[in-house]
């Protein structure tokens, strides 16, 4: 159960860093960063493998461009800029 509270806790913050460097932020807040941070990962690891950094199992460093590759790719697709 506490790797599961982890997990989200390190996604929200991955998806959080990844709008940041993208600069538009999603107004679902916490929810759309967990969601970003975790398919961020995904994206991450599959694109670029695991090397650096793991936490709760998340190599960090793709993650967090998986995160910016997925939050872009969203902005584009809704056409919005969130601030």
């Amino acid at each position: 159960m506490f790797h599961f509270i982890w997990l989200l806790i390190v996604g929200a913050v991955i998806g959080s860093i990844g709008g940041a460097i993208v600069g538009r932020d999603h107004p679902a807040g916490c929810g759309a960063n967990i969601v970003a941070g975790l398919l961020g990962s995904f994206i991450g690891s599959a694109l670029f493998g695991s090397w650096g950094w793991h936490l709760a199992g998340i190599a960090v460093f793709p993650a967090i461009i998986g995160a910016v590759i997925f939050v872009f790719i969203v902005s584009l697709i809704s056409g919005r800029h969130y601030n």
